[in-house]
């Protein structure tokens, strides 16, 4: 009846009661004040002692969240804290596992209404404010939730109907299912930003429904911090409200997670899932994987198809000829031919993205890794970079051919026996292949809101 008959008197109102332009802003800054004695007060103060308020800030909160009319201080923060320790199970009172309808509404409809598991609440049983909304936590809604919205637009401009009706009785309405959008869409809609274990995520849109409380998958693996929003430009008016307080020296001891854990969780989760996208990419094969021809047999097979040699690798180039930027005839000139130092910078220093095309054209690496060192003309010089494995050439009289280029690092592996793969192909790595991950362990992904893709509705 409590939350069916609201609704109903404010549609009620809407269709036989004008609203005044004073009563609208009235309304909406009435919603923001009693939504902030739910979030900063019941929720961050109370539930989490995220800060310290003084008395004035926690009278003020108090009469705030009594206007809310979302229970008492005592029985919304012990229902919360059993929330935080038993999230997504039977014993969390409004588990989002249960559906979206239920952790919305249906768990304050349904009786028995609730079975929250055990949680401490000796600091509620002491605090003063708390005892005394505990003791006369019926005349309080009344008071606040009705009566005084009521009469500040009766006895500032007159409206006594609007101000029952929008200030009073819509704006409750409001303010209610903004923070019920908490316990159901900040649990569905988003990110898991932090962490991946329980339902809680990260969403803007959720946010400005909840005065700030949208960043849910952060508020849940640090609930003991003040903040929300960690990013100036996420939005997040409790911690601003909670922060100007702090200002006015009305709050205190707000509480920061360190800086470099929360950054320590965004990572994990960011790796956890680039793992997840590099799994769905297809790599090049390495040197380990493929066939090992002498210079010979290159040489053999490059007259039945267009291959070339860079770093080592074999590529056949047959698909891409005509599709080469530079033209087809540039890759033509060196086919059968070592083409690194071209391709390295001696005609064209490539991209990263046609070092990765290239490596996805491997059909087998080349003994020793270049032309045989007999070939090479007496006058070149050459030297090498074997921190990449990539070499880099120059001549005394120019720009030598390719094949007359050969890095003198390489010279011993050559003279290896057949199947040997030479230090320039083992170490090379396209630049798409540049950075791996190293996975420890899962990080126990939550599997009880995979029903649908946004956890189960009923």
């Amino acid at each position: 009846m409590a939350l069916a008959l609201p609704p109903l008197i404010a549609l009620y109102g809407f269709a036989t009661y004008p609203v005044q332009r004073a009563t609208l802003l009235w309304s909406i800054t009435y919603y923001f004040l009693t939504g902030l004695g739910i979030t900063a007060g019941y929720h961050r103060l109370w539930s989490h002692r995220a800060y310290s308020a003084s008395d004035p800030l926690q009278a003020f909160l108090m009469c705030m969240g009594s206007g809310a009319v979302e229970g008492s201080i005592h029985w919304w923060a012990r229902g919360h804290r059993s929330h935080h320790r038993y999230t997504d199970t039977d014993l969390d009172p409004y588990g989002a596992h249960t559906g979206l309808i239920w952790a919305h509404l249906g768990w304050m409809i349904v009786k028995p209404r609730r079975k929250p598991g055990r949680v401490d609440t000796s600091d509620l049983k002491m605090n003063k404010f708390i005892k005394f909304q505990h003791r006369f936590y019926v005349p309080m809604i009344l008071f606040w939730g009705l009566v005084f919205p009521t009469i500040v637009a009766g006895f500032g401009w007159g409206d006594w109907k609007g101000g029952f009706y929008f200030a009073g009785i819509a704006r409750l309405v409001f303010v209610h299912h903004s923070t019920f959008c908490i316990n159901s869409l900040a649990h569905y809609l988003g990110e898991a930003s932090f962490d991946n274990k329980h339902s809680p995520r990260d969403n803007f849109i959720t946010a400005l429904v909840t005065i700030g409380e949208g960043y849910h998958n952060f508020h849940h693996e640090f609930p003991m911090d003040f903040r929300n929003a960690i990013f100036w430009y996420q939005y997040d008016p409790t911690k601003w409200f909670i922060w100007s307080m702090f200002k006015l020296g009305l709050a205190s001891n707000l509480k920061v997670f360190p800086e470099n854990e929360v950054n320590k969780g965004r990572l994990a989760m960011q790796l956890k899932n680039a793992l997840e996208f590099k799994e769905t990419l297809d790599y090049s094969k390495p040197a380990s994987e493929l066939p090992i021809l002498t210079w010979d047999e290159f040489e053999a097979e490059a007259k039945k198809r267009p291959l070339i040699v860079v770093h080592g690798f074999i590529h056949d180039v047959a698909d891409f000829m005509d599709e080469h930027p530079g033209g087809r005839a540039l890759i033509s000139s060196r086919l059968g031919r070592d083409a690194t130092t071209a391709f390295e910078g001696g005609i064209y220093e490539h991209s990263n993205a046609a070092h990765n095309l290239l490596s996805m054209m491997r059909i087998g690496v080349l003994s020793g890794g270049y032309e045989p060192a007999k070939i090479r003309p007496s006058h070149i010089r050459t030297r090498s970079r074997t921190d990449s494995g990539f070499a880099s050439r120059s001549t005394s009289q120019g720009s030598a051919s390719d094949s007359d280029c050969v890095d003198e690092s390489t010279h011993d592996e050559v003279s290896h026996k057949d199947g040997e793969i030479a230090r320039a192909a083992s170490q090379y790595v396209p630049p798409g292949e540049a950075y791996d991950i190293l996975q420890h362990r899962e990080l126990g992904e939550n599997v009880k809101m995979e029903s649908t893709s946004y956890g189960k509705l009923f």
